[in-house]
């Protein structure tokens, strides 16, 4: 059984959904020695989350962001969690709604996704500084 773990910082990302994943396998070269495995990748943080989906088409993320900002709006009078800004309580419900992880299958090295498959950091606030992730990678 192999195990490696490592602890990143993504780069301060606007507010929407952004495919990661090429990021994270950037940061992981001791994937390829895994035959049969996963990758656990987990975010730091209660105002941004991690989702897997639509790699291809950007419309399927800017679709995300409207949606769930329907579900999930700004400046809603019973929110008391307002200390930061307005987005500040939205941002904790989305987040919860996402996840804070996801995990994938490694099969032969690389992750065993689906063609149109990638990692999404889902970002809940206008103004947010870089997210940590740690990323896991275990298996034989």
């Amino acid at each position: 059984m192999k195990l490696y773990q490592n602890e990143i910082k993504l780069p301060s990302y606007k507010r929407g959904y952004h495919i990661i994943t090429e990021q994270v396998l950037s940061c992981l070269p001791k994937i390829k020695e895994i035959n049969m495995g996963f990758l656990q990748v987990f975010i730091k943080h209660t105002s941004a989350s991690l989702t897997i989906n639509e790699n291809a088409d950007p419309t399927v993320r800017e679709d995300f962001e409207s949606h769930i900002n329907i579900m999930v709006p700004e400046n809603v009078p019973y929110y008391k969690h307002d200390y930061e800004g307005s987005d500040d309580m939205p941002a904790h419900i989305k987040a919860s709604l996402m996840g804070a992880s996801v995990q994938i299958p490694i099969s032969n090295g690389r992750l065993n996704m689906g063609i149109w498959q990638g990692i999404y950091l889902c970002e809940h606030r206008n103004f947010a500084s870089g997210r940590n992730l740690v990323l896991t990678v275990w298996g034989i």
